[in-house]
């Protein structure tokens, strides 16, 4: 699979709170986006860097130093959001745009309402985000936009993905890997992951 997994000892720690029905908004809130910020971390190994001469209080040296305005950051709307604050922290520099779109409680299908990126998003390798990778159906509607926008490189993070949508993406869109915390074993048959964690901009936001 075209997925990378964080194995880490305190990434599951972090999952075992979150997944926990009883852990409250702020505290969700809070993990989401430390979660992301290692999600961050290890999306950008492959980053470039730029050769750059410093002065240390010791000494002249010759370092790498990371361009920052390469990057966007770009949440499904509306749980996405919850991650943004833990990749900014990352890349504070990074531009920012916003993918609008709701589930058809019926269908089960995405439906866009609202897409703002910059207007050089082609120019930049952009970080799709997204808390839950389910059907697929919402990943694979983000990236269709962003390529019509003519980004080349695109990688998505999320906190939980389920094999059916890891395989949906891979079919369409072998070219973006998917960094998670976490892929679960399922979808039920209202297409929700399990064990998941519920309803990831629900619990973001305290709307339930």
């Amino acid at each position: 699979m075209n997925a990378i997994s964080l194995n880490h000892p305190l990434i599951d720690h972090k999952l075992s709170i979150l997944r926990d029905k009883n852990t409250g908004t702020k505290e969700f809130r809070e993990l989401i986006k430390e979660i992301s910020m290692i999600l961050c971390y290890e999306a950008m190994r492959d980053v470039k860097l730029e050769t750059v001469e410093i002065e240390t209080p010791l000494e002249t040296i010759k370092t790498g130093r990371l361009d920052e305005e390469q990057f966007a950051f770009v949440p499904i709307l509306r749980a996405g959001m919850g991650m943004l604050d833990g990749v900014i922290t990352v890349v504070p520099n990074a531009k920012i745009g916003h993918i609008g779109m709701y589930r058809n409680e019926e269908t089960y299908e995405p439906v866009n309402y609202f897409f703002k990126v910059p207007k050089d998003i082609e120019k930049r390798e952009v970080f799709l985000l997204d808390p839950m990778l389910a059907t697929g159906g919402s990943a694979i509607d983000a990236i269709e936009l962003l390529k019509s926008k003519g980004v080349k490189k695109i990688k998505f993070l999320c906190i939980i993905a389920a094999p059916e949508g890891i395989k949906k993406v891979e079919e369409k869109y072998p070219d973006v890997p998917i960094y998670c915390a976490s892929i679960d074993h399922s979808l039920n048959e209202n297409k929700y992951i399990l064990p998941g964690l519920g309803d990831a901009g629900d619990r973001i936001f305290g709307t339930k």
